[in-house]
């Protein structure tokens, strides 16, 4: 059951509530004043505090702005018997989960006690699960050549400069787009992907930048665009070189004039979207043929990253392959396999065509053909080199 906290001068107070919420099942800690409740929660988790206002030695909106600092999940439940809005509104502010009046009404109570526990449980759950999503997105590698990838993009991640990313396929340009999202001041706004390559040069107008009802056979109703769905945010779009050049041309103008028109409207939309860029593509080739804009080019290159093929990082392919072990493992709930050491050599020698895509493909083949360990003659039998 849930962890409580009460923080309360008054001993009448502290008990009262003691008895109601141990009857309910909580288990029931108490502070008499602010000094001795930060002290109890530098110490312990508590899933609820239930905190007076005026209190000795530190009063509770200092007590709970501490705490908030300290980057605990612990919610807070203000209470006094001189509240008014205006201090309830600053108990928000600060980070209360919320403000009841003394004496508190006992329903009102149970209900804020139990969804402040919910809350402080997703929260939980929430961080949880972004440390899972940062390790399957996470650069893996020491060689120079990633070591650059990866400086580059904590450098620049937190300005508002656009990124071009060039690498062949499978080389992890898309984790190098998610890597500058996640240390940019956009992170907590939405990351919104567009793989140029997989939509039909006619379609890719109304993809990005919406459509009005009406505005083509099939548009039986308004639609908005992957520029609208990034405001504020962070557009990834994949691919580039193979868009259009009529959607090139209004991508342009959308980068210059932070503006977009749907498709079969004429209204303008301002937006506020970071663009990073990605192609396996020659761009300065594909300027020279006729296929890609130079001025576009221009201006997606501001900071260039280049991925390099898994080939010329071979001494990375050993720690892909534990990482890509574990995610296997954990994906299926199974214990992590081991690798020979002849095997790891004979993966590291393969020409890995396909890059890191490829590895991830052939850990997982090797993770359900073989036995705990991974020997050299499962390798060569599995890994199925393309030459």
């Amino acid at each position: 059951m849930a962890k409580l906290l009460i923080i309360d001068d008054e001993k009448a107070i502290r008990g009262a509530l003691r008895d109601i919420l141990e009857y309910e099942g909580y288990t029931i800690e108490e502070a008499s004043d602010g000094e001795q409740g930060l002290e109890l929660i530098k110490q312990n988790d508590y899933d609820v505090v239930l905190c007076d206002i005026r209190m000795p030695k530190i009063e509770g909106l200092d007590l709970l702005l501490r705490v908030t600092e300290m980057g605990k999940a612990t919610q807070f439940i203000m209470i006094s018997a001189f509240g008014n809005l205006e201090t309830a509104v600053e108990a928000t502010k600060r980070g209360a989960f919320d403000f009841i009046s003394k004496p508190p009404d006992l329903n009102r109570l149970l209900v804020t006690v139990k969804n402040a526990v919910e809350r402080g449980k997703l929260i939980v759950e929430t961080k949880v699960l972004k440390k899972k999503v940062y390790r399957l997105n996470e650069i893996v590698g020491q060689s120079s050549a990633i070591k650059r990838v990866i400086d580059t993009a904590d450098r620049v991640g937190p300005t508002e400069a656009r990124v071009l990313i060039t690498g062949p396929n499978g080389s992890g340009k898309e984790m190098v787009a998610k890597r500058l999202h996640e240390r940019s001041n956009r992170a907590n706004m939405p990351l919104i992907e567009v793989n140029c390559a997989a939509i039909p040069s006619e379609l890719i107008e109304s993809e990005l930048f919406g459509h009005e009802k009406g505005s083509f056979t099939s548009a039986i109703k308004q639609r908005i665009g992957k520029f609208e769905q990034a405001d504020g945010g962070t557009l990834f779009l994949d691919e580039i070189g193979d868009m259009s050049l009529s959607a090139q041309s209004k991508v342009l103008r959308a980068l210059q004039e932070h503006k977009i028109t749907r498709v079969g409207g004429d209204k303008e939309i301002k937006i506020n979207v970071r663009v990073f860029a990605a192609t396996n593509k020659n761009l300065p080739l594909e300027i020279a043929e006729g296929r890609f804009r130079e001025d576009l080019y221009h201006r997606l290159n501001v900071i260039p990253i280049h991925v390099p093929p898994l080939a010329q990082r071979r001494d990375d392919i050993p720690l892909l392959v534990e990482k890509f072990l574990q995610d296997v493992a954990t994906e299926y709930g199974q214990p992590a396999k081991a690798v020979e050491d002849e095997a790891m050599k004979y993966l590291q020698s393969l020409p890995w065509t396909g890059n890191v895509r490829e590895l991830r493909n052939v850990v997982e083949r090797l993770v359900i053909m073989c036995n705990e360990v991974i020997t050299y003659e499962d390798a060569k039998l599995f890994a199925m080199p393309v030459v």
